[in-house]
This record gives structure tokens, C-alpha cells and sequence, in this order.
């Protein structure tokens, strides 16, 4: 791995200076777009959408890619520094959250006409913001935990297997609590609607998610063959 030089020399006293070295890992870049593609998510999902019998939300293209990378990280660095992503994507999601509101709290100046559908779009109900929260960071750890309990058992065999399982997991885990926390909100009162609306969110998301294997495989080997993973012990 290259690395950058930890110390310095100034051109005029000659005294040296440190600098923190910085690996090159694909691991940053990997978090970041885990991070934003959940950010991103929980400001579309604000939209509804039709596509023919079908309700959805506007994030339903987008929020498996979170799940497709949280695969990748786990396969690749493991439980810890899955997790690590997962909290920060979390702590991330809080703090957008709060500016949020801060910023429809504000004072809107006289020109500025954009300020009901400013917050209609961006202030989150705080009942969907913990539904969508709370299902994040259940079903993404149980997600991580599954597939690399899958691995610790059988090696490096089988990554279709508990790429498959691990999605159905953390997938149902995520949609049982974000539904179980959102029905009320909008209007679901009846045990058969709140069965609906899970298994159709569960079903579609994983759908997605089987689909996009074939991607999530070879972003995986690539990972790996740019991590230089064969020679690690």
C-alpha cells in the first residue's frame, strides 16, 4: 500500500514536520457512498410514487445500492469496520436531520418564496425520521452480522449464498421496523394493510437487491484484487 511521508522539512529553518499518514484504501470511498447514498435516500424517499399498481417512495431505486455497498464492505473488511460505516452513516443522518430543521426554523427573507415546500420536502415527521433511522441501523447490522457469520463458517465458498441470506435479513429487519414505526403515520390502521405494506417494501427491496448480484460480485472481486486481499494472511 502506499503511504504518504509522515514528516517534512521546512524549506527555511530545517526543522521537521509531521503530517498523519493516509493509507490507500478503497475503504473511505466505499463509507462515502454508503453515507450519502442514505442521506440522499431519506430526502427522496419524501416523494410518493405510482409506478402502475404499485406505491413506492422516491428513494425505492436508490436505497438498495446502501445495502449492495454494506455487502461489499462486510465481505471485504469484515464485522468492526462494517459496523464503523453503519455508525457514521447513522451519526450522519442525525446531523442532516438536525440542520434540517434548523434551516426551516430560520427566518425566511422577503424574497425568498420557497419556504413551504423547503420544509415540506426536507422537515421530516420526527415519527418517519426514527422509523427510517432506526430500520437502517437494525437492518444493516443484521445485514453485516449475517453475512460474516456466513463467511466464518464456510471460508470463501458460497458468497451468493450469504449475500442472498444476509439480504433477506437485514432487509426484513429493516422493513418490519420502519413499517411497525410509519404505518400509523400514514394512515395504515388495519393488521392486513400494515402485512401489505411490509411484504410488499420486503419483497421489493430484496428483488432489487437479487438482481443487482451479479454487480455486487464483481465490485467485490475488484475490491479485493485492488486491496491485494490474496496476500493478506
Amino acid at each position: 500500500m502506499e503511504q504518504q511521508s509522515a514528516t517534512a522539512t521546512t524549506p527555511t529553518g530545517g526543522e521537521s514536520i509531521r503530517f498523519i499518514p493516509v493509507q490507500s484504501t478503497l475503504y473511505p470511498w466505499l463509507v462515502t457512498v454508503f453515507v450519502v447514498t442514505f442521506l440522499i435516500s431519506n430526502i427522496t424517499a419524501t416523494k410518493g410514487v405510482a409506478l402502475g399498481p404499485l406505491i413506492t417512495d422516491g428513494a425505492f431505486f436508490l436505497f438498495p445500492l446502501a445495502y449492495v455497498v454494506g455487502d461489499v464492505l462486510s465481505e471485504c473488511y469484515g464485522f468492526t469496520s462494517t459496523r464503523r460505516a453503519i455508525y457514521i452513516g447513522f451519526a450522519m443522518a442525525i446531523l442532516a436531520a438536525v440542520c434540517f430543521y434548523i434551516a426551516i426554523w430560520l427566518p425566511a427573507a422577503d424574497f425568498y418564496e420557497g419556504q413551504e415546500a423547503f420544509a415540506a420536502t426536507l422537515g421530516l415527521l420526527p415519527q418517519i425520521l426514527l422509523a427510517s433511522l432506526a430500520g437502517y441501523l437494525v437492518g444493516q447490522l443484521l445485514n453485516a452480522w449475517t453475512l460474516t457469520r456466513m463467511k466464518a463458517r464456510s471460508g470463501e465458498q458460497g458468497l451468493v449464498g450469504r449475500l442472498v441470506a444476509s439480504t433477506v435479513v437485514g432487509e426484513f429487519g429493516d422493513t418490519l421496523i420502519f413499517c411497525a414505526i410509519a404505518a400509523p403515520v400514514i394512515g395504515i390502521d388495519s393488521f392486513g394493510g400494515f402485512l401489505n405494506y411490509v411484504t410488499v417494501g420486503f419483497v421489493w427491496k430484496t428483488l432489487i437487491e437479487i438482481v443487482l448480484l451479479p454487480l455486487t460480485t464483481r465490485v467485490i472481486a475488484w475490491v479485493k484484487r485492488r486491496e491485494d486481499y490474496a496476500a493478506q494472511p
